[in-house]
């Protein structure tokens, strides 16, 4: 899925295993329920998409916090 428009999609529910989502686009997206803890090399903005109770792994945490200029080590 890599460089795909996914801007105002529903994506309740859907489940990504093992997604590249690089330069992936997250835009008023809905991702409740959504799964994409095999998915890496997204980046998506908390405030910006409906994330709620979305699966995330820990090691998708630098894409959700990119916005913050946090350093996850």
């Amino acid at each position: 899925m890599i460089a795909t428009d996914l801007s105002e999609a529903d994506l309740s529910d859907c489940k990504f295993h093992n997604c590249n989502m690089e330069r992936t686009v997250f835009d008023q997206t809905i991702l409740r329920n959504a799964d994409l803890s095999t998915s890496y090399n997204f980046i998506i903005d908390p405030d910006n998409n409906d994330i709620k109770k979305a699966k995330f792994s820990v090691h998708g945490l630098p894409g959700l916090l990119m916005k913050y200029g946090i350093e996850i080590i």
